[in-house]
């Protein structure tokens, strides 16, 4: 079962700056707010360290905008119009993430399998067979 779904921008070097501004607009406070140099392993340029990969801002009652700025080794891909924005679901089990990332990457493509990621989720990426990214995560309970 699916137990939210919300909205993740990608920006070319801009999500700082654009989040910011999106605060100045909805308030509240960022929830998450990760850059490139916090993730262990990534392999990622001096100028791009301090870029955001991860930002979460509370909007309403319930939903979340997030966000990164997309450095192309480390995602493979090239930001366009297009494919500036992904849908983020969060599931209930393990085997429900797997049983939605394979569905919807089926006539599609897998960005990233489902495995344990170092924040503690459980999370994978792909693209549906009409071109709309997914990103589906699986927090377990503390």
């Amino acid at each position: 079962m699916v137990s939210a779904i919300n909205t993740y921008l990608h920006f070319a070097d801009q999500a700082e700056e654009a989040f910011n501004f999106y605060k100045s607009i909805f308030g509240g406070e960022f929830l998450t707010l990760q850059r490139y140099q916090d993730a262990p392993g990534t392999n990622v340029t001096q100028a791009e360290k301090n870029l955001i990969l991860h930002i979460s801002l509370p909007i309403g009652k319930g939903n979340l905008l997030m966000a990164s700025d997309s450095v192309k080794d480390m995602h493979g891909w090239s930001l366009k119009p297009g494919n500036n924005f992904s849908l983020s679901i969060d599931v209930e089990s393990k085997s429900e993430a797997d049983r939605i990332h394979s569905a919807l990457s089926k006539g599609g493509s897998v960005t990233q399998p489902m495995a344990d990621q170092f924040w503690g989720a459980y999370f994978g990426m792909c693209t549906d067979k009409f071109g709309i990214q997914w990103m589906i995560g699986y927090t377990p309970p503390k």
